[in-house]
């Protein structure tokens, strides 16, 4: 894909046909990947509940990508379904829809952001190391050792 031109991020909701259509090309790509007991999916229902907040990011009337915090009361957002179609990968996009999802979180007046994916995601793992999170143990209803997930944190 050539560089977009002018790509905007911002809130949606999830139901949003063609954003419901990534969620499930998310779904099929995880299910693929891991075994239904370590797939932690939420459903495009529970993305429209009062304590989520869902972004896109759109250009040339395109939506090339999405991610979502939960916010879990004033303790932390847990980072959801942070995902870039495989056409605008490169672009810069998953750095993007982080800092928007840490900027919603700080307005949000949280001071920490939780993630749970998977070891077969050496791109997610990197991209969020590299955005500033840690690995942490699990946390909130997660399994402890599920030997597919990895849980990882920022301090904001």
């Amino acid at each position: 894909m050539h560089e977009p031109r002018h790509v905007v991020i911002g809130a949606i909701d999830p139901r949003t046909p063609p954003i419901a259509a990534m969620i499930r090309e998310l779904d099929r790509y995880m299910i693929e990947l891991y075994p239904a007991e370590s797939n932690h999916l939420v459903d495009i229902d529970a993305l429209t509940r009062p304590n989520v907040r869902f972004f896109a990011a759109a250009a040339d009337q395109e939506y090339l990508g999405c991610g979502a915090i939960m916010i879990h009361g004033a303790d932390y957002a847990e980072i959801k379904r942070v995902f870039v179609s495989p056409a605008a990968r490169g672009l810069g996009l998953g750095k993007r829809i982080l800092e928007t999802l840490e900027g919603a979180a700080r307005k949000e007046g949280l001071s920490l952001l939780r993630l749970e994916t998977g070891i077969s995601q050496p791109e997610a793992l990197h991209l969020f190391a590299a955005f500033g999170f840690s690995r942490c143990g699990a946390f909130g209803d997660y399994p402890h050792g599920d030997p597919y997930s990895v849980f990882m944190e920022k301090r904001l």
